[in-house]
Parts: structure tokens; sequence; C-alpha cells
């Protein structure tokens, strides 16, 4: 699949059903999604599969992903947020 056809998609997956998911996820799917290397491109995709009680208490910091990729792009999207 082309990049013209997975931003789309990415762009609704990022739709959550919580606010504070939303203002992390749909800005880094259009600021910071490109600078990603195919492997993280591929973890992204696998981060929003993810149930948002997880993704929830993952970003926010009340717990940690147990994949250590998926660790470390949270950190990654979150070092994003705090530029």
């Amino acid at each position: 699949m082309t990049e013209l056809m997975i931003k789309p998609r990415l762009r609704w997956a990022c739709r959550r059903g919580m606010l504070e998911l939303d203002v992390l996820l749909a800005p880094f799917v259009e600021e910071g999604y490109d600078a990603l290397s195919l492997t993280q491109k591929k973890d992204f995709e696998r981060l929003l599969a993810c149930d948002d009680p997880d993704l929830f208490a993952w970003f926010m910091g009340h717990a940690k992903s147990a994949d250590p990729q998926l660790q470390a792009l949270i950190a990654v999207i979150l070092d994003r947020v705090r530029v």
C-alpha cells in the first residue's frame, strides 16, 4: 500500500474515544509520521490497533507497554508533543 493510501487510513484510526488520545495521535500522523523509519511506521499501525484504555495508561505514564517497540514509539510521540 502506498503512503497516499495509508495516511487517510491512519487519520481515521487516530480518531479515538478519548480526547486525550486524539490530541496526541492525530497531530502526530500529520507532523511526525513521515519521519518514522519503516519499522516504526509498522509499529505505529500496531499501536493504533491497541485498546484505548491501554493506550491511555501508556501515554499518561500509568503503565508501560510490554512490547518494547511500542513503548519506544510512545516515547517518540510524547517527545514530539513536548517540543
